[in-house]
C-alpha cells in the first residue's frame, strides 16, 4: 500500500513537473476564449524547447497560427502569459482596422471580439510609427522600427507573434513584441475549474501564474476542451 501510494507521488511529480500545470486566467484578454476565474490544464510538453526533458520523453508539438499558448514574458520572464499565435518565424503581419492580415492576406477569426473602446491608431493600424502608445515597451519600439518591412511587421527565426482575443483589451505583441521559441511553455488543453471572481484591476494588473486548485467553482465552463478546436486562424484565399 505504501509502496504503490509513493509510486502514484511520484509519477504526480513527474507529471506536474515535466508534462502538465495547472493554471489560472487573472484577466480578460483572452475573453470570451478564456474568462477570469479559469483554470487550465497546460501541456507543458507541447511546444517544448529542444533539450528539455518532457520532450525528450515525449515528442513535441510544432506551433500552429491560431495556437492557444502560454508562454515566458519576454520583458519579465518571471511572469508566464496565455495569448494566441498569430504570426510563425518569417510572416508579415499587419493590421488595418483592428484587423489581422498575414502576409498580405485577411485571416479568419472567429475567436476574436471587439470591444467598444477609444480609437488607437497605434493599436488598431499596427505597425504605425506615426502614432505613439504609453503602454508600448521601449526596447520594442526600437526593434519594431527595425522589424518592419514596407507595411508590415515580419516575425524573426524563432519567434511568435501573438495577440489577445479581447483585441481592444490585451497588451499583447504589438506593445511589447516578439516571444521567443524558447519562452514557450505549453498549450493550455482544458478548462478544469472556473471561479467567480469579481476585481476592478485592469486586465492586465493581476499575473498569470501556476495556482492550487480553486475552493468553487462556474459549472458552465468545466471541462471546455482548448484544443484543435480553437486553431481556427487560417488564411482566406
Amino acid at each position: 500500500m505504501v509502496r504503490s501510494l509513493a509510486e502514484m507521488l511520484i509519477i504526480a511529480l513527474f507529471l506536474l513537473t515535466f508534462v502538465i500545470q495547472p493554471f489560472r486566467i487573472p484577466s480578460a484578454s483572452m475573453q470570451p476564449t478564456l474568462n477570469v476565474g479559469d483554470f487550465l490544464l497546460v501541456d507543458k510538453r507541447s511546444y517544448a524547447a529542444e533539450g528539455r526533458l518532457g520532450s525528450m520523453l515525449l515528442p513535441a508539438t510544432p506551433v500552429h497560427r491560431g495556437d492557444l499558448a502560454v508562454f515566458l514574458f519576454p520583458p519579465d520572464p518571471s511572469r508566464h502569459l496565455v495569448k494566441r499565435v498569430i504570426g510563425l518565424p518569417g510572416d508579415r503581419i499587419r493590421l488595418r482596422d483592428g484587423r489581422v492580415l498575414v502576409n498580405g492576406q485577411p485571416i479568419s477569426e472567429s475567436y476574436a471580439v471587439y470591444a467598444p473602446s477609444r480609437p488607437n491608431l497605434f493599436r488598431d493600424e499596427f505597425p504605425n510609427l506615426r502614432e505613439a502608445d504609453p503602454d508600448v515597451d521601449e526596447h520594442w519600439w526600437l526593434m519594431l522600427r527595425r522589424s518592419i518591412v514596407g507595411a508590415d511587421v515580419v516575425v524573426p527565426p524563432d519567434h511568435y507573434f501573438v495577440l489577445g482575443d479581447n483585441r481592444n483589451n490585451s497588451e499583447d505583441s504589438r506593445y511589447w513584441g516578439f516571444v521567443p521559441q524558447a519562452n514557450m511553455v505549453g498549450r493550455p488543453l482544458v478548462v478544469y475549474f472556473s471561479t467567480s471572481w469579481k476585481s476592478g484591476q485592469t486586465a492586465e494588473a493581476r499575473q498569470f501564474e501556476p495556482t492550487p486548485p480553486p475552493p468553487a467553482s462556474t459549472l458552465g465552463r468545466l471541462g471546455k476542451v482548448l484544443g484543435d478546436g480553437f486553431r481556427a486562424a487560417r488564411i482566406l484565399r
